[in-house]
């Protein structure tokens, strides 16, 4: 009950979880046989999304322009900057409504072309299978960074999304279960034996910036009331580590 009412909490969530409801309502009521099989095709695709939108979207090369590093540090980079941090943890709603929408556009048009009934195989495809995907991912994302008790297929993601987030955050760009399959497929998986054997990422929370990077502290003080954080916050996650090589 706790992590449903974290869910709860969060704009984007209420928001997609309202599009799922309301396609699922329309194919029970009017999708048959065909359109009830398209389903699992948007499971199948929204882990791709998934995949892609994280490992080529949310991890590009952290822009010059600060109003885009602000986007991306909204969108991703603040997660990584503070990973327990509630605010910063779920996809933005200004992110997740208009990709549902590409992506309801996309099946449409798709669907069109070979024939088929389009708005049925949309909706069954990205409203039912692809945003309920994306409703499972929110909740496994935000269960890895939990401390709870965790069923087998939560304690799994919550091993390699820690690898993510603290040994090499260009590997293991799945969250969901069963996207494990995708970061094997594509080269980025790693085990534990080869992440020990590895050289140290440096500024690894930052993802390879100096945590006093300008952008950065831009950033953090442009989301710091939004995100809940106290100057005290910003200032530790300016720090230097003691261990860090310092460059120019």
């Amino acid at each position: 009950m706790k992590r449903l009412r974290i869910m709860a909490r969060h704009d984007s969530v209420i928001a997609m979880a309202l599009l799922f409801v309301a396609g699922t309502s329309w194919l029970i009521l009017n999708g048959g046989a065909l359109v009830w099989a398209c389903v699992p095709i948007g499971i199948g695709l929204q882990l791709l999304n998934e995949y892609n939108i994280h490992r080529h979207l949310f991890h590009l090369k952290p822009p010059r322009n600060q109003m885009f590093f602000n986007l991306l540090y909204r969108a991703h980079y603040g997660h990584h900057d503070f990973p327990t941090c509630e605010k910063l943890l779920f996809v933005p709603i200004w992110f997740a409504l208009p990709m549902a929408g590409v992506n309801f556009a996309l099946v449409y048009g798709v669907a069109s072309l070979l024939g088929l009934p389009a708005a049925p195989v949309a909706v069954a495809v990205v409203l039912v299978g692809g945003v309920g995907m994306f409703l499972a991912y929110e909740w496994f994302h935000m269960t890895a960074h939990m401390n709870a008790r965790k069923t087998a297929a939560e304690r799994r993601v919550t091993q390699l999304h820690a690898q993510h987030h603290f040994r090499d955050f260009s590997k293991w760009f799945h969250v969901s279960p069963g996207g494990e399959i995708i970061d094997k497929a594509l080269g980025t998986a790693i085990d534990r034996d080869s992440l020990r054997q590895q050289s140290r990422i440096e500024f690894i929370t930052t993802l390879g910036l100096r945590p006093d990077d300008p952008r950065l502290l831009k950033a953090r003080a442009r989301f710091a009331q939004m995100a809940g954080l106290s100057a005290q916050d910003l200032q530790r996650a300016a720090q230097m580590p003691a261990t860090a090589h310092k460059t120019n």
